[in-house]
């Protein structure tokens, strides 16, 4: 009887999560999901835009599912036993030139003035290397 009780309550994170899904992408985190771009993990779907951020995703998806929590409330109860907390986030959140945007520790990088900066992707960073000085004002100013 106990280690049933036992096993309900370990189930018990997962059961609650899955009455509960994402409604925005959180990779690109002004976009609305498409339903058919659909990742599991850990017993839990996860919603995206499109395919690109299923890779994303795929790459390091604890990076993203801590980022980025308050657009995946399913994994609201699972904090424990994913060890989110032994997951190091970026000191930046989002590209500076597609600012809603994720960014992993996978995404490309340029070095300026000492830091470094992450991108969404290759054209961000020529956009990025066209304007650095441009690009850093801007992002700052954004908050960013």
């Amino acid at each position: 009887m106990l280690a049933r009780i036992l096993a309900i309550l370990l189930l018990l994170p997962a059961l609650l999560a899955a009455g509960e899904k994402n409604e925005k992408c959180p990779i690109m985190t002004a976009d609305d999901i498409d339903e058919e771009q659909l990742v599991e993990f850990e017993g839990v779907k996860v919603y995206f835009c499109c395919q690109e951020c299923r890779k994303v995703f795929n790459a390091n998806p604890k990076y993203v599912v801590k980022a980025c929590m308050d657009l995946l409330p399913q994994f609201a109860a699972m904090k424990d036993k994913l060890k989110l907390e032994e997951v190091e986030l970026l000191p930046q959140k989002f590209c500076p030139i597609q600012t809603k945007y994720l960014v992993t520790p996978a995404s490309p990088t340029v070095e300026y003035k000492g830091v470094k900066v992450y991108l969404w992707d290759e054209d961000a960073v020529k956009t990025w290397t066209a304007d650095p000085d441009g690009c850093a004002r801007r992002a700052k100013e954004a908050g960013l």
